[in-house]
């Protein structure tokens, strides 16, 4: 009896097929009863490569983990189920997966309970799932991009068959809501708002690893957002491979420019997207990024080569010339906002002369950063197909070329921070010095700077006092209880409490018995003053059981009682808050 179940592969054919509306799934995470069972009392571990879509499949991937009663190991030795969640877009990505799951091994020997899945859009190439099942026996579970929300179900399938399955969709792409989520950051979260990708540059994997370009609606965007804000999340990333292709596939006007402004308009203090592609980058975006201080000025904006023969046959749909002219555009209306990209090195047939057609444009316009690679074929798609005349030596002392003009421009940026003082988000001890303090600043400047652990997840100036190049040496200008107190009494005023407090206090003093009452008193009191200073007992006696009265109506008037009340819950409110920090 076969001991796999193979129910899908994947077949890029299909991967490429359009569809008009993709199938929108609104569904609530029922744990089957196996998994349950197995869930209680063990642990998780998932191990995540690739780009930011993958870390915001891994989060739901836990959500439906948790609510099925695992938690997240400390470390992968303990786990009794490891997921091993894979990019497709690099080779070396693809290799140091195959390393990553000889590592589980020996926790197969060891426990025969334990699972080990592999998923993500390593596995929606093909050939690649039923290679991987014969090369390592211990693998139980494998599934693709398409498949993440019936992660349980599969979960369920091989406890209850003791077979291992492999099921990999590859369709167009659907649309699933109410998804679970354990988000990896308590201060900064990634938002998906379109999946999949429509554009098929020739040397990109994404449109078959992820599907057709499909958009979430907005209510949905905006309820996951508003949720965010209200937890008191200080930064929220819009995802999506194309992220400003936004509302394309609606066909009714909608544009990505107005997702942004609603989710800007949310109050969330930072708000960045990613990754943009030049065709689609509008005026009206640029505006919405202008207008708004709570979108950073930070635009990741992807050029690949500075040739346009390259670019042609990488099917970008834009030329050097048009980039050269967004870049201006963008420059114009905000001077400062950091440009950063990615480059692509050594694509097939490269010239020298189009390889120095990169470097001038990576020069005139100066990137504050870049991903740089050297191309690297994926199977299936149309530039693997090309006859490649540029050699090896060729590619690697073109990529250190580029390196040493991209670092000037770096380094120039890096220097003119100096001196100048950031909103910086701390992100908590820095990984190689736990005496320091990491942050990124509205460019996605690196920081390091000294300071107490609780301005974790604040917003505080930092003055540059060091460059590093590719990070920065900072102090804080103003002492960090300061800057805590400040957003205490800023988030304060949005807690429920204090809403109450004001709203009461608004009501109090505009209504008009309450002001009868507070004036008579005021007039009570300077007749006790005049009465004592002429020494005429009887006007005092009058006035002083007059004054009493009034002083009575008013406490206990119901606005007035309502209003110390409110006054006792803000300043436990307060209290507790402060409890926290300290």
């Amino acid at each position: 009896m076969a001991k796999k179940i193979y129910k899908s592969l994947p077949d890029m054919s299909k991967a490429r097929n359009r569809v008009d509306a993709p199938l929108l799934r609104r569904e609530d995470v029922v744990v089957p009863p196996l998994f349950a069972s197995f869930a209680k009392g063990r642990k998780y571990w998932i191990s995540t490569f690739g780009c930011q879509a993958n870390v915001r499949d891994e989060e739901i991937m836990a959500g439906f983990l948790s609510i099925a009663g695992m938690e997240r190991a400390s470390e992968e030795s303990s786990a009794d189920l490891v997921i091993i969640n894979t990019c497709a877009v690099r080779e070396n990505a693809e290799e140091k997966v195959y390393g990553e799951i000889g590592k589980f091994k020996a926790n197969h020997l060891k426990d025969k309970n334990f699972i080990l899945a592999v998923c993500g859009c390593m596995m929606q190439e093909e050939n690649i799932a039923k290679a991987l099942m014969e090369r390592y026996p211990f693998v139980n579970l494998i599934f693709g991009t398409h498949n993440v929300p019936d992660l349980l179900s599969l979960l369920e399938e091989h406890l209850e068959k003791k077979k291992d399955i492999v099921e990999v969709l590859s369709f167009p792409g659907s649309i699933v809501e109410n998804l679970p989520s354990t988000r990896l950051d308590d201060y900064k979260a990634f938002v998906n708002i379109t999946y999949g990708c429509d554009k098929f540059c020739t040397y990109c994997i994404v449109p078959y690893t992820r599907g057709r370009e499909r958009s979430r609606k907005k209510e949905d965007i905006l309820a996951e957002c508003r949720e965010l804000v209200e937890q008191g999340y200080q930064e929220i990333t819009l995802l999506g491979q194309n992220v400003n292709s936004y509302g394309k596939d609606f066909k009714d006007g909608t544009n990505f420019a107005s997702i942004l402004e609603d989710v800007a308009n949310l109050g969330i203090p930072r708000l960045r997207f990613m990754t943009s592609h030049p065709w689609d980058f509008s005026d009206d975006m640029l505006d919405v990024i202008a207008t708004h201080p709570n979108i950073m000025k930070c635009i990741h904006l992807p050029v690949q080569s500075g040739s346009n023969d390259v670019l042609r046959r990488m099917g970008r749909r834009y030329t050097r010339e048009e980039y050269l002219n967004l870049v201006r555009k963008i420059r114009l209306k905000m001077p400062s906002c950091a440009i950063t990209t990615d480059i692509i090195v050594g694509f097939p047939n490269e010239t020298e002369e189009q390889f120095e057609d990169t470097l001038t444009l990576c020069e005139e316009v100066g990137y504050d950063a870049a991903f740089t690679f050297i191309y690297s074929p994926r199977k299936g798609t149309p530039a693997a197909k090309m006859v490649d005349d540029v050699s090896s030596s060729a590619k690697h002392e073109r990529f250190d070329r580029l390196i040493k003009v991209i670092e000037k421009s770096v380094i120039g940026h890096a220097e003119q921070m100096v001196g100048e003082t950031y909103a910086v988000l701390v992100d908590g001890p820095s990984k190689k010095d736990p005496g320091m303090l990491s942050g990124y600043t509205e460019s996605s400047k690196l920081v390091h700077f000294r300071g107490p652990k609780q301005l974790r997840g604040h917003i505080v100036p930092v003055r540059i006092v060091e460059s590093h190049t590719f990070s920065m040496i900072g102090e804080l200008v103003e002492d960090p209880w300061i800057s805590l107190a400040k957003d205490v009494a800023k988030d304060l005023l949005q807690e429920d409490a204090a809403k109450r407090f004001f709203a009461t206090k608004k009501a109090m003093e505009d209504d008009p018995e309450v002001a009868r009452l507070r004036d008579a008193i005021q007039e009570e009191q300077r007749a006790l003053a005049l009465a004592m200073k002429d020494g005429d007992d009887l006007a005092y006696a009058h006035h002083k059981k007059a004054y009493e009265q009034n002083k009575r109506a008013y406490e206990e008037h119901p606005l007035v009682r309502n209003l110390a009340a409110s006054s006792e819950e803000l300043k436990q409110e307060l209290l507790s808050v402060v409890g926290e920090l300290s």
